[in-house]
């Protein structure tokens, strides 16, 4: 399938990768590979659709999206809280014990960063 030719994409949002290490998050690793998958997915976006995409920190995306969290609450919890309470497509599955499935707080940054990226879109058309 042609994308590029099927839809009229002119602009793409990924979120960025942390930039430092803090540690009870993410290992140094796991942040490495993050990082060259950005790179790999950053240079695929450019040699199929010509544009260079924006980079969005899951933080202001959060504020965009308009989710506060509350200091000493994990930011992840609150944005599948949000999209919960907002968005009525949006399902994940529970463990038997009750926690949300491995997944599901990547599925809900996703839409954050893809809601964060629409409003860009919207502002910037504003603009023009």
């Amino acid at each position: 399938i042609d994308l590029e030719k099927k839809f009229d994409i002119s602009e793409i949002y990924i979120e960025e990768s942390l930039q430092s290490f803090r540690s009870g998050f993410s290992s140094a690793r796991t942040l490495s590979i993050l990082s060259k998958i950005n790179g790999i997915v950053s240079y695929l976006v450019y040699d199929i659709f010509g544009t260079i995409p924006e980079m969005i920190s899951v933080a202001r995306a959060r504020k965009t999206c308009g989710i506060k969290v509350a200091k000493g609450a994990k930011a992840k919890e609150a944005v599948l809280e949000f999209l919960l309470d907002s968005e009525p497509d949006f399902v994940i599955e529970y463990t038997r014990h009750g926690n949300p499935r491995p997944g599901s707080y990547d599925k809900a940054d996703s839409i954050i960063i893809a809601r964060a990226g629409l409003e860009y879109c919207k502002q910037k058309n504003l603009k023009s």
